[in-house]
C-alpha cells in the first residue's frame, strides 16, 4: 500500500497532467484514482452504490441496502477526468450529470453530498 503523502503526490501529478492536456501516466492515473476512491468509501461507508471509474477502480459506498451479487441495482460510472474533477471540487455534481459525464442508475446514485471529498 502507499502512504497518504504518495496518494496526494499521485493526485496532484495527475491533475497536473491533466491542467496541462496531457494523459497521466498509467501507473500515477490509477493511484489517484484508486485514492480517491478509497477517501470517498472512508467518508460514506456502506455498500449501497456502487462507484466505478473503469479501468482503474471501483467501490461500494453510502449506507442502505447491502448488494452482494451480480449488478448492483445502485451504480455510478465516470471515467478517470470525470473521477478526479468531482472528487477534486473543479467539477459539480449537478453539471457531471447535466453533461452526460456520470452515469448512474439506482434510487440511491446520488453522490452529491459527499463530494467534493
Amino acid at each position: 500500500m502507499s502512504s497518504p503523502h504518495i496518494k496526494s503526490a499521485a493526485v496532484a501529478a495527475a491533475l497536473t497532467a491533466l491542467d496541462e492536456g496531457r494523459t497521466p501516466e498509467r501507473p500515477v492515473y490509477r493511484e489517484a484514482v484508486r485514492a480517491l476512491l478509497t477517501a470517498l468509501a472512508e467518508r460514506a461507508p456502506g455498500r449501497s452504490v456502487e462507484v466505478r471509474v473503469p479501468p482503474y477502480g471501483a467501490v461500494q459506498c453510502l449506507p442502505g441496502p447491502r448488494h452482494t451479487r451480480g449488478t448492483p441495482p445502485n451504480v455510478v460510472e465516470m471515467d478517470p477526468p470525470t473521477w478526479l474533477a468531482l472528487a477534486t471540487g473543479r467539477l459539480s455534481w449537478a453539471e457531471a450529470v447535466a453533461e452526460g459525464r456520470v452515469r448512474v442508475s439506482g434510487n440511491r446514485a446520488d453522490l452529491s453530498e459527499h463530494l467534493p471529498l
